[in-house]
């Protein structure tokens, strides 16, 4: 599906069957029990988005101070982000989709299929990964096949450029 697709998507059919759910929902059990729900929903997940955002917060602050790079902290943070918007837009699916992305086996449920397609998607060809790194001469990029234009930064040049591949972080002797 293309970028336009998936656009219509998400602005146009989602809150189309949203809309439609929600009144089916208020057909069976009334309006005001669908109101309720609606609200506790937002207010809940808002409570949650909350909560969780701070655990997340608080394991990418240990990953780091252990010296380690945060990379399951940053993907959970960026899932209780995206869930928390979905519980405060009223609907069913959107309910679901953010408590989904907000409770941890869910969550990495969902981490490990995004993963697994991304993954198919570079191998196939069908994602590209674009290289910007820092030049000799200030900040250089690669857009679409464009040549960088100038050498590349010592972040790629591993550990003859004082740098540990395996930490990304500065090695200096002696220390």
């Amino acid at each position: 599906m293309n970028v336009l697709g998936r656009l219509a998507l998400l602005f146009v059919i989602i809150p189309i069957l949203e809309l439609m759910l929600l009144i089916q929902l208020g057909q069976v059990v009334g309006l005001m029990p669908t109101l309720l729900l609606v609200v506790f929903t937002g207010v809940t997940g808002a409570w949650l988005a909350r909560a969780e955002g701070m655990r997340v917060f608080f394991q990418f602050q240990k990953e780091l101070a252990s010296g380690r790079l945060p990379g399951q902290a940053l993907l959970d943070g960026i899932c209780v982000l995206i869930g928390g918007a979905f519980l405060l837009t009223p609907g069913v699916l959107t309910d679901l989709t953010g408590f989904s992305l907000l409770f941890p086996p869910t969550r990495r449920w969902i981490q490990r299929r995004v993963r697994a397609r991304m993954e198919r998607g570079i191998a196939d060809g069908t994602i590209r990964v674009v290289d910007v790194g820092l030049g000799a001469g200030g900040a250089t990029f690669g857009f679409g096949g464009f040549p960088m234009g100038a050498e590349r930064g010592a972040h790629d040049r591993g550990p003859e450029a004082g740098l540990d591949p395996r930490k990304g972080i500065e090695v200096r002797s002696g220390e």
